[in-house]
């Protein structure tokens, strides 16, 4: 199996209001969002808050959702990765031994802020020795380095890299000009959830959205709607969407985006781990509020 067009949803990581890994709620909100329309998972992604999780608490949550992926014969990616790159060339090397695995997700190296060349030399050592296609994870408010779209066709030309979710903030003279000219084969996936609509329309394949947790299938209505060119479906679902997503933003993700999953029954709590705090009251019932919105007008 291969990575390929359609919705894919970054999970969270349940925990127990004790704060430890609850494996049971994660295989539950896996079967939900695939019930719904989802088209692939992504274990261990930020939004999995991954970089608090503790080696063994990894591997559980690898496991569970390469058990669910393979039950249900949809793709599996897997956030790996950082700014060293050999520590990130150790780090894909252990997916050989996840054969649910059908890419990898790495972002762009952070803080070292290594240029435009520097990224492209890291890409290319990784995408050389690793098991799984790169999905490289683009997104420069988080990592403080910004790619052009020349860069990124450079990057999307090497052999082994598949993709990019492209999360950049906005849609700039770049966006416009990665979507209107790219190597084959290298796929375009919306990953700035406020930002999906636009992205689809111009010509984005896909989505990665933590934000399809909730009205899943509404989402996935609008990755199909948008690649098939129902403009009169897309349009507005998009801008009905894009108001949910910011709403389960208007604090640090994933904190809003939890406690609402708590709130309608489908987390154990809404806890999250430091540096992170849980989220102020009035966002959740704003997003609450969005939610019902979208689930009223579908």
């Amino acid at each position: 199996m291969t990575l390929h067009a359609g919705l894919h949803v970054p999970l969270v990581t349940p925990f127990a209001a004790d704060g430890t890994l609850d494996p049971d709620a994660l295989e539950r909100l896996a079967h939900d969002v695939l019930d719904e329309g989802a088209s692939g998972l992504l274990a261990l992604g930020t939004t999995a808050e991954a970089a608090t999780l503790d080696g063994a608490e990894r591997v559980a949550v690898l496991a569970v959702l390469a058990r669910v992926a393979r039950e249900r014969d949809v793709p599996l990616t897997v956030g790996a990765g950082g700014s060293d790159t050999a520590a990130s060339r150790t780090a894909l090397a252990a997916l050989a031994d996840v054969p649910e695995a059908v890419a990898a997700l790495v972002p762009v190296p952070s803080f070292t802020r290594p240029g435009e060349a520097g990224v492209l030399a890291h890409f290319a050592d990784l995408a050389a020795t690793s098991p799984v296609p790169l999905l490289v994870y683009h997104i420069p408010y988080r990592t403080g380095q910004e790619l052009s779209a020349a860069t990124l066709r450079e990057i999307g030309a090497l052999p082994g890299v598949a993709g990019v979710k492209y999360a950049a903030g906005g849609v700039t003279g770049d966006t416009v000009a990665l979507l209107g000219e790219r190597p084959a084969r290298f796929a375009v996936l919306a990953g700035d959830d406020v930002y999906a609509s636009a992205l689809l329309a111009l010509g984005a394949e896909g989505a990665v959205l933590a934000s399809a947790h909730l009205a899943t299938r509404a989402y996935a209505d609008l990755v199909a709607a948008w690649c098939a060119g129902d403009v009169r479906r897309a349009r507005p679902l998009g801008h009905r969407l894009s108001r949910l997503s910011a709403s389960l933003f208007a604090a640090p993700s994933p904190t809003v985006l939890k406690a609402v999953l708590h709130a309608r029954g489908r987390l154990p709590s809404p806890a999250v781990r430091l540096p992170l705090l849980a989220a102020p009251g009035a966002a959740v019932t704003a997003a609450l509020a969005r939610l019902e919105e979208v689930e009223a007008r579908g």
